[in-house]
C-alpha cells in the first residue's frame, strides 16, 4: 500500500509521538460519492456517454437515500471501475484539478471544515482514507489540507486504466493501510481518531483509540450505540471558498483550506474533542 502527502512534503516523523485523525471521505467530509461527483466534467470531456452520466446519477442517488452497505459499495466499484476502463490518467487528473474546486467545495460539511480544522490547531495529522480513486482522493485532500491520502489504485499499462483494481481501500484494508501509515510516521492508533459513516468502515473504526460515527448508517448507528461511540449529524454543505472570503485567488491552497476559522472552528471543535476523554 502507498500513501500520498502534499508536494511540501507535510509533518517529519517523530516515532511515537504523532496522532492523527483518520476521515472517511464520502457522507464524512462530503455529502456525495466523490467518484461519481465528477460525472458531469468526464462526460464534457468525452470520457463517458450521456448514458453513463444518467447511470452515474442514478447511482448518486441510490447512494444518498440508502445506506452503502457491502453489496451497494461492490456495485459502485464495479461501475466506476468498468465506466473508466481505457481513459487516459493524466487527462483524468487533469480534469480533475481543473474542476475540483467547482464540483468539490459546494459539497463538503460545514461540520467536517470545523473538525479538521479543530484537529489542526491541536497538532493533529489529518489523514484521508477512501476507497474512490486516489486521482480523484488526493487533490481533494490538498484542499482540505490533510497530511497524508489514503485511497484505491487502479492498474494503468501506457498510461490508462487497465479495469483492474490493484489495491481496494475498502474494509479492512483500510484499517491495514492505517497500520502501515502509523508505522511508518510514527503513529499511536491508540491514540488517534477516526470517523466515517458507514458499517462496512467499522475495522476503520476500531483501529484507533477515539472513533466518531458521522451520520451513520442503521448498522453502524446499532454497532456505535451498543460500543458506546460518539455520534455526530454533519447537515450543512457549504463551499470552503465562502468560508475564506479573503482568499486571493479562485485556488484553495491547503494551508488555508484546514486555517478556516481556525479560532473559532478550533475552539468548537475542541470542546467536542474535550468531551469524548470523559
Amino acid at each position: 500500500m502507498t500513501y500520498s502527502r502534499p508536494a511540501d512534503g507535510g509533518p517529519e516523523s517523530i516515532s511515537g509521538s504523532r496522532i492523527a485523525a483518520f476521515f472517511d471521505l464520502d457522507k464524512t467530509i462530503i455529502a456525495k460519492s466523490s467518484s461519481l461527483a465528477f460525472s458531469r466534467p468526464f462526460f464534457d470531456q468525452g470520457l463517458i456517454n450521456r448514458r453513463s452520466v444518467l447511470k452515474s446519477s442514478y447511482a448518486q442517488f441510490m447512494f444518498l437515500l440508502s445506506a452503502a452497505d457491502h453489496d451497494q459499495v461492490e456495485r459502485m466499484r464495479k461501475h466506476v471501475t468498468e465506466m473508466c476502463t481505457g481513459w487516459d490518467v493524466d487527462q483524468v487528473s487533469s480534469i480533475v484539478r481543473e474542476t475540483l474546486h467547482d464540483i468539490v467545495n459546494p459539497l463538503v460539511f460545514a461540520e467536517a471544515a470545523d473538525l479538521i480544522a479543530g484537529h489542526k490547531a491541536r497538532g493533529h495529522d489529518v489523514v484521508i482514507v477512501s476507497a474512490s480513486g486516489a486521482e480523484i482522493v488526493e487533490p481533494i485532500g490538498e484542499m482540505l489540507g490533510a497530511d497524508y491520502s489514503m485511497a484505491s489504485r487502479m492498474k494503468v499499462i501506457d498510461g490508462k486504466y487497465a479495469g483492474e483494481v490493484e489495491f481496494y481501500c475498502y474494509g479492512e484494508e483500510k484499517a491495514a493501510a492505517m497500520n502501515e501509515i502509523a508505522e511508518s510516521v510514527g503513529y499511536d492508533l491508540s491514540q488517534c481518531f477516526a470517523y466515517s459513516d458507514s458499517i462496512t468502515d467499522l475495522p476503520m473504526l476500531q483501529a484507533v483509540g477515539h472513533p466518531t460515527v458521522i451520520n451513520p448508517d442503521r448498522a453502524l448507528r446499532k454497532q456505535a450505540t451498543a460500543l458506546g461511540w460518539p455520534m455526530l449529524s454533519f447537515t450543512k454543505p457549504i463551499s470552503i471558498r465562502d468560508r475564506l472570503p479573503n482568499t486571493p485567488s479562485p485556488t484553495v491552497t491547503a494551508s488555508a483550506a484546514v486555517g478556516l476559522g481556525a479560532v473559532v472552528a478550533g475552539a468548537l471543535t475542541y470542546s467536542i474533542l474535550a468531551r469524548k476523554r470523559h
